[in-house]
Order: structure tokens, then C-alpha cells, then sequence
């Protein structure tokens, strides 16, 4: 757990229905979510829901990694199959690329992975280096992580932080002190997995700041909705994490709704909804920002390494009044 907030469930809010009439028009990009741990259920309901674009950083899957073939398997399917399964359901699917921390902790097998790194971080829908940082806050995580902020230096790209659910003022303060010694740009570094203890800090600062809305853990809806009225949509996005755990994929359109609902005006809940992601992760440097008021239309004679998400007869599945099997 993160704060003695997250420990008070009430504190959390009370979960809420999704009204898309209430955001209807409204599209939304979830800048940090773990799609290879989701259903093409996940996918569906996300372009219902107006999220066209999403941001999936690399991170730990559950277990260790046994072997640097298994990170060079996982970092292939970020920018493959994942992608190809995205664009079967209108969403365009971008990743970032990086040695997460709590695997940092196995040196062998990281000094391998960081020679890995350069030759995935300049491919094709790889936005830039994350999620990096620290977890237990050892030697390791910080040696690595200093390593890969080289990396996201020469590179030019941004880089996605994860602070820790321990100690987390304390890891965050460190990761932006570290970040500034290698003389990143704050507007190039987005910290994430905030909460009330770290935003002012991370603002104060420069940098961007990223809130996941995650069920009991980080950050609740609620509470999110008091922060950017404290503090104003500059340099905030929301996101939802969502992974293989208790998670919400469709938690910025939610949050969106609410904010909404509680008063914020609506340009200020665009902001930390879409375009705020847009700007921080440098999207219109990949893709031309006129083609997302455009829905990504499936080819569903598309394969990806000769295989297809589709069976028998299935076409793809862009709005709920489709028929799924012809």
C-alpha cells in the first residue's frame, strides 16, 4: 500500500457506472495500461468507451524472468502482436520499453537486458523508455535506473517512472533528484503512480505527473477530482495500471465522467484525460494527431506472423451494434 489513505477503504469512493452519455463525443487516451494482461473483452469496452489511444509501459509480469530471451519474447510483443490486436478493435496502441525495478534487482541478467535495450527503444510505436525506477529503493534499482535515464538521454525520448508503493515520498523525491542530476528535461520525465503526498513536489518541480486510478491501491476516482481542483489539469494525466490484479481499464473514461459530474469544466477534464499524455509522451512525433478523430477501421483479412485474433467467421468488433459473428 501506498499512504495511510489508501489503507481507508471509504476513502477510495464508491464505485460508479459508466455514463457515456455524460461523455459523449469525448475521446480519451489511457497513458499507462497493461493490455497483454487483458481480454479483447478489455479492448471492446475501451473503444465503447472512447479511449483511442493507448500507452502500454514494460513491466514485471509476475514471476521472474528466467533468461534474456524471455525479455527479448515480452518486448516483441509490445510492439507486434499486442499492437495488431489493438488496431483489431479501432484503438492504436503504442508502448514504452524499459528494465523494470524490481527486476533491476538480478544484475546478471540486467546487465544483459540493458545491451537489449538500444535495439527496441528506436523501433516503430516505442514512445519512449519505462516504466523505470524503483521499487525497494536498493543500490540496484537506482545503478539501472541512472543507466536507463543515459539511455532516454541520448535517445531524445521520455521516460516513464514508477515510485514505489513503499516509502513513496521518499522514492520519488529520489527519482526526480536523479533525474535532474543527469540533466533530464522535467517536461521529458513523467512520474507516476502519484497521490497527495507526492503531487505538489512533483509539480513544484516541473515534472509531469501521473495518477492511476486503481481499485483499494493508488488512487481512487474520487480523490482524483479534489486533486485537479486543488491543483488545475496542468501537467497531470490520469491512467488505470490495469493489469493481471484487481484493476479497471476503463478507469479514465470513469474518472472522466465524474469530474464532469462533480463540476470540472470540460476543458480542463480533456486535459488530463488525452491531451496532456499526448503532449508528455511526444505522440504527433509518431503519428499525426488528425487521424485520432478518425476510428481506426480493422482489416479483417489483417494477420500479424500469419495468425489473427479472428475465428470462423468473426469480423472485428467497433461499436456494440455489430455483429460479432457473421
Amino acid at each position: 500500500m501506498c499512504t495511510e489513505l489508501n489503507r481507508d477503504l471509504a476513502s477510495m469512493g464508491k464505485p460508479i457506472p459508466l455514463e457515456l452519455d455524460v461523455i459523449k463525443g469525448m475521446k480519451f487516451v489511457d497513458p499507462h495500461i497493461h493490455m497483454v494482461s487483458r481480454t479483447t473483452d478489455d479492448y471492446q469496452a475501451l473503444f465503447d468507451a472512447g479511449v483511442l489511444l493507448v500507452i502500454e509501459p514494460a513491466f514485471w509480469v509476475g514471476q521472474p524472468r528466467t533468461g534474456l530471451d524471455t525479455f527479448k519474447d515480452y518486448y516483441s510483443s509490445l510492439i507486434g502482436w499486442e499492437r495488431f490486436r489493438a488496431s483489431q478493435f479501432g484503438i492504436r496502441h503504442f508502448c514504452t520499453i524499459g528494465l523494470n525495478s524490481r527486476e533491476a534487482n538480478n544484475e546478471p541478467l540486467a546487465e544483459q537486458v540493458m545491451e537489449l535495450l538500444p535495439h527496441f527503444i528506436y523501433k516503430e510505436g516505442v514512445l519512449g523508455i519505462g516504466e523505470i525506477g524503483f521499487d525497494d529503493q536498493t543500490a540496484a534499482e537506482e545503478k539501472y535506473y541512472r543507466a536507463q535515464l543515459e539511455l532516454a538521454k541520448e535517445a531524445n525520448v521520455p521516460v516513464q517512472v514508477h515510485t514505489p508503493h513503499r516509502d513513496k515520498t521518499r522514492g520519488t523525491l529520489r527519482s526526480m533528484e536523479i533525474a535532474l542530476e543527469h540533466g533530464l528535461d522535467p517536461q521529458m520525465v513523467i512520474i507516476d503512480h502519484n497521490s497527495e503526498e507526492t503531487v505538489k513536489d512533483v509539480l513544484d518541480r516541473g515534472f509531469w505527473a501521473g495518477f492511476t486510478i486503481y481499485p483499494f491501491t493508488k488512487m481512487g476516482n474520487e480523490r482524483m477530482v479534489d486533486i485537479v481542483k486543488t491543483y488545475g489539469a496542468e501537467n497531470i494525466m490520469v491512467n488505470s495500471a490495469a493489469d493481471w490484479g484487481i484493476s479497471d481499464p476503463l478507469a479514465v473514461p470513469k474518472t472522466a465522467a465524474l469530474m464532469l459530474q462533480k463540476g470540472i469544466d470540460r476543458e480542463s477534464v480533456e486535459k488530463v484525460t488525452y491531451s496532456n499524455a499526448i503532449e508528455a509522451f511526444a505522440v504527433a512525433n509518431h503519428l499525426d494527431l488528425a487521424t485520432l478523430n478518425e476510428t481506426l477501421n480493422a482489416d479483417p483479412t489483417a494477420k500479424f506472423e500469419g495468425n489473427t485474433i479472428l475465428r470462423g467467421g468473426q469480423q472485428p468488433r467497433l461499436n456494440k451494434g455489430s455483429i460479432i459473428i457473421s
